[in-house]
């Protein structure tokens, strides 16, 4: 489904602070408490907004070392091997197939560089990776929360 730009602008405020009421979200875009609602429930029952959430500074967990690691995997490799092997790691917290030479990026918070180097060697061992090459983040310059 293709959102409309009220749909959009809804679902933008949502992003940016999912406990805001629909009356404020309404103010914002134009529409009454309850047709917010209503579109909401319609966008939640169409798929389009598939759930809330909180997002929590990996900081005040005590994971304040992050990093990306490019995943080369061995032969004939599935996106779902790839996923299952990495869905059990707490401190992976996102993982995509990319272009490029690489197979897969992997982002990673860890609470230190030793606790990111045993991720990172941990990661290295799975049975479907052939090597990895890893950065570490130095100083995060732009993040977005609210885009779609």
């Amino acid at each position: 489904m293709r959102l409309n730009d009220l749909d959009e602008r809804i679902v933008h405020a949502l992003a940016e602070d999912a406990r805001r009421s629909y009356a404020d979200i309404g103010s914002e875009v134009g529409l009454s408490a309850p047709a917010v609602k209503r579109r909401v429930d319609r966008l939640r029952a169409e798929g389009a907004i598939t759930g809330f959430t909180v997002r929590v500074d990996p900081a005040a967990m005590g994971w304040e070392t992050e990093g990306f690691i490019e995943i080369y995997c061995r032969h004939n490799t599935s996106p779902d091997d790839i996923r299952r092997g990495l869905e059990r790691y707490p401190e992976v917290v996102s993982a995509s197939t990319v272009t490029g030479d690489a197979d897969a990026l992997v982002q990673v918070f860890a609470s230190d560089m030793r606790h990111f180097e045993r991720v990172l060697e941990r990661i290295a061992g799975e049975p479907f990776v052939e090597r990895t090459k890893s950065v570490l983040v130095l100083s995060p310059l732009l993040r977005r929360f609210t885009s779609v």
